[in-house]
């Protein structure tokens, strides 16, 4: 037992052999467990270990599911294969009795937040003691290894976050966000971005595109083989995008207002007049989507109609069901953010990171503690990775209305409950034919939730909306380039989403039924994408002779100064 006690905390190990150590427990924590799922969790937890003691003795290898305890040097050693099955065993007792607390279901889910952080830190594969594999690396490599990895990770924490990849490896308009064009307009909140045609002929109707303000844009634009925007312009269209500024004490009072009426709806214009088109087409990636959404419908309220089609990409209009992120999302929480910075300061950047991180802790980081510091293995060059180290600040003010407002009071799908520059925000207003996608494994916009946009937008015409849903999560999902030929997505073009709506997208039994009644396709959704757009962009015309207009003068090269900021 002294085994046991070392691989989980005394009270988790009180809890396994005591039930009034659970009563207490559950009275500090102001919860409930039914008594008799408290025994039978008991009773199963301690008929396991005593089958994995037993086992041990005779010499029994124990079954190991878990991926990172799975490698041979676990199994090599009895007391490594033992520790490895006794957490697996602790891991999966301590998520039994997650689940069967008696509370509130947002409680629940913070209880098996927690738990599951805790599960994860617990890991044997976390410490030089308790892995062997990591041990072994230190004798092949007489003690290299390890020495690497001390270094590594006195490097990380200068830097104050753990390397994902090698940071040295990219250079921003160089290897990433490299495609040709030039900044044609800017203010305190963002930079326009032209990019050069590709094509002999090009769509009259430009795209706009609204990426993410707590990301770099150049997700959308990462290296030729995988970037949207590369993708969009050799389907010929002509394409801009919004690069954000990277905020500092200069506009760290900036509000949700300036966000939408300075920088989308300023933007909206911009391509409007240098394109000489009265409507463009328009694409918003995650928060990108609910600020472009929210600039829209202030537009068509204020009596213009400056888009051809909309395209939302994993984005929130109803907040209905928010997935892992609620966790963080409560009137108490968001008061304090408020008190913090509500009326001026910085949302850093590397809080972002961490919220983020935590939702997804082995893949995010236990697994580059293991490999970076434990092993010394040098982080690989990945692309997306360096990416999400590339992290942005907000303006205190501007984040703590969207928390608030969208999160907390889901006030966006409420008609005129909210109001930007004084005007009433209706997305319903927004009067033009919608493709929206949602990934099916993702954890920050789940995909039931994004499929309930289909019965906010378009109301006037329904069957003009096409939903996709792609496979993976929030980011894999979304940069699924053709070459590749990887994953797949799903349509369903008999069914009208939007027309028979739930009230809790959690349990929306339209989304249900639109999957079940799916066809899959293998590959990316990016044709399907490009082959809507298509359908809404006006007639071929030759290319424009020069990047953006006399009021409209190129500023700088892409992708820009905004782009190339660092998060302090």
């Amino acid at each position: 037992m002294a085994q046991f006690s070392a691989l989980v905390p005394d009270t988790v190990a009180n809890c396994a052999a005591d039930p009034k150590a659970f009563e207490a427990l559950f009275k500090t924590l102001s919860i409930k467990l039914d008594a008799g799922k408290m025994a039978a969790l008991q009773n199963d937890y301690t008929r396991q270990f005593t089958e994995l003691w037993r086992d041990m003795m005779a010499s029994k290898p124990p079954f190991i599911s878990d991926r990172r305890l799975s490698a041979p040097a676990w199994n090599a050693n009895p007391l490594s294969a033992f520790q490895a099955a006794a957490y697996q065993l602790n891991a999966a007792f301590l998520n039994a009795l997650a689940e069967a607390v008696e509370a509130p279901e947002k409680t629940r889910q913070r209880i098996r937040f927690s738990v599951r952080q805790l599960v994860d830190a617990m890991s044997p594969a976390n410490f030089l003691a308790t892995n062997p594999e990591a041990q072994q690396k230190i004798i092949d490599t007489q003690g290299q290894s390890l020495t690497q990895g001390l270094v590594q990770m006195l490097a990380d924490l200068q830097k104050g976050h753990i390397s994902l990849t090698d940071e040295g490896a990219f250079e921003v308009g160089k290897d990433i966000a490299a495609t040709a064009g030039a900044v044609v307009y800017e203010d305190d909140l963002f930079q326009l971005i032209q990019y050069t045609p590709l094509t002999a002929k090009v769509f009259e109707k430009p795209l706009l595109i609204v990426p993410p303000c707590i990301n770099k844009f150049y997700i959308l634009d990462l290296q030729p083989h995988n970037s949207l925007v590369r993708y969009a312009l050799e389907q010929g269209n002509q394409v801009f995008l919004i690069s954000w500024r990277n905020a500092d004490a200069s506009v760290q009072n900036a509000t949700w207002d300036d966000y939408v009426q300075d920088a989308v709806i300023a933007a909206l214009h911009a391509v409007q007049e240098i394109s000489g088109q009265d409507q463009i087409n328009a694409l918003g990636f995650c928060v990108g989507g609910t600020l472009l959404s929210c600039a829209l419908a202030v537009l068509y309220a204020r009596g213009e109609k400056p888009i051809a089609s909309l395209t939302l990409l994993t984005s929130f209009l109803d907040f209905s069901d928010t997935g892992g992120i609620e966790v963080y999302i409560d009137d108490m929480q968001i008061a304090m953010r408020e008190q913090a910075i509500g009326h001026g300061g910085l949302m850093k950047g590397r809080d972002f990171s961490t919220a983020f991180s935590s939702l997804r802790p082995n893949d995010l980081m236990w697994n580059y503690v293991e490999s970076n510091y434990l092993k010394g293995l040098a982080p690989t060059a990945l692309d997306l990775l360096y990416w999400n180290a590339d992290s942005t600040n907000l303006p205190g003010p501007m984040f703590c209305y969207y928390l608030r407002h969208m999160y907390l009071e889901n006030a966006l799908k409420e008609p005129g409950r909210l109001q930007v520059g004084g005007t009433p925000v209706d997305v319903r207003r927004i009067d033009a034919p919608a493709f929206i996608f949602a990934s099916r494994d993702d954890h920050i916009v789940p995909w039931t939730t994004a499929y309930a946009s289909t019965g906010l937008l378009n109301p006037k015409k329904p069957a003009a909306n096409q939903f996709v849903l792609g496979a993976s999560g929030h980011i894999a999902g979304v940069i699924n380039s053709p070459l590749k030929n990887r994953r797949s997505y799903w349509t369903n073009p008999g069914t009208n989403p939007g027309t028979n709506r739930g009230t809790n997208p959690a349990r929306n039994v339209d989304a249900d039924n639109w999957l079940q009644g799916a066809t899959e396709h293998a590959g990316s959704w990016w044709p399907a994408w490009t082959g809507f757009l298509a359908r809404h962009a006006g007639k071929q015309i030759a290319p424009p002779r020069a990047l953006g207009a006399a009021t409209y003068p190129a500023i700088e090269p892409a992708p820009g100064r905004y782009v190339r900021v660092k998060a302090i």
